[in-house]
């Protein structure tokens, strides 16, 4: 049988004690290493967009677009899959549908990447009175901060701008009622803005 001297013993126990730490030490660097990966971690835009998808296909997105009060969102090419071919292309045209009773209002939004600006083409239908269609109505377009352009409805409803690319657009027309309709978009271009928010 073996014996061994305290020195011995207490040189095996602290050959033990920094083998021990030794490892800890080892798998605290990989997890400082995983964590400060995984803060930097941005997921593909298409498993984002296949997600965004996914709850519009359920209801849920186009619930949660409803505003609470005039405004309902009806239709956003945004939340509708895109095309087989064009789905990884980058996205340059929005087309959105609104309700605010009694109006609809159906815009196209489309950028100009080479002069970094928006072209914005809308219809606006009194639904209350569809032969008056909603003529003669002011329009004023902005990107939230400097660009501002008014225009007004023609005898179709129709209107047409171009603001500066700021990433947002805001619509502001006045109703019947005197009260100001005003259609904000954060990100107006970005299919992924809604989920950023």
């Amino acid at each position: 049988m073996l014996q061994f001297r305290a020195v011995e013993w207490i040189n095996l126990g602290n050959h033990r004690a920094r083998k021990d730490h030794a490892q800890t030490e080892s798998l605290w660097q990989k997890v400082a290493k995983t964590a400060a990966a995984e803060s930097q971690y941005q997921p593909p835009p298409q498993a984002v967009r296949a997600v965004k998808t996914a709850f519009a296909m359920s209801g849920l997105a186009a619930r949660r677009q409803e505003t609470v009060g005039l405004i309902q969102l009806l239709y956003d090419s945004f939340l509708q899959p895109a095309l087989v071919g064009i789905r990884s292309g980058s996205i340059r045209i929005r087309q959105m549908l609104y309700r605010a009773d009694p109006y609809q209002i159906d815009f196209q939004i489309e950028a100009q990447p080479e002069q970094n600006r928006f072209v914005i083409t809308g219809q606006l239908v009194d639904l209350s009175h569809p032969e008056m269609v909603g003529r003669d109505v002011e329009v004023t377009i902005t990107d939230g901060r400097e660009s501002v352009v008014k225009t007004v409805t023609n005898q179709f409803g129709e209107f047409r701008g171009a603001v500066e690319n700021s990433g947002d657009l805001e619509f502001t027309f006045v109703g019947r009622t005197g009260r100001p309709i005003v259609i904000l978009l954060r990100g107006a271009l970005d299919p992924l803005a809604d989920a950023k928010a």
